[in-house]
């Protein structure tokens, strides 16, 4: 595969620039070469910023990218079980999240923080000493019971 400019490179990838520079920076990816002053990227820095651009669309960490590319197998494999545990975290919030809006979208009143006889005891329950997680919880262990 010839070279090509980072243009051209931005442009298959979907990305600015600016991004792929950026990238440099972080030591993500080198230009294989310049010419005339531009950066060239040839396969395997194409392949580097495919993973980059994939990994960043998905929420996944820069760091976690770069051990992906360039640490041994213990190292890279440790960083990725780390990132899936912080991805179940968000999992189970976002569920959670789900489940509260969508009682909150049932409830017919116009006001629903103080008409809302669930919304009410939520909230009530959290200015009582009810913590965000124990409620989080329940939202999503609810979910998962509706499910069954």
């Amino acid at each position: 595969m010839e070279l090509i400019s980072i243009g051209e490179a931005a442009r298959r990838l979907d990305l600015n620039a600016s991004a792929l520079r950026y990238y440099e920076e972080r030591g993500l990816v080198r230009p294989a070469a310049r010419h005339s002053g531009k950066r060239m990227y040839g396969q395997a820095e194409l392949r580097r910023l495919a993973l980059v651009a994939l990994m960043q669309r998905l929420g996944v960490r820069l760091d976690t990218a770069a051990a992906v590319m360039d640490e041994s197998g213990e190292q890279w494999r440790s960083m990725v079980r780390d990132q899936i545990v912080e991805l179940e975290a968000l999992i189970e919030r976002a569920q959670g999240a789900r489940k509260f809006l969508s009682e909150a979208l049932t409830c017919p009143a116009d006001h629903p923080t103080s008409e809302c006889p669930h919304l009410v005891g939520v909230l009530d329950r959290l200015f009582t000493g009810g913590t965000f997680e124990e409620l989080a919880e329940e939202h999503v262990g609810d979910q998962d019971n509706a499910v069954r």
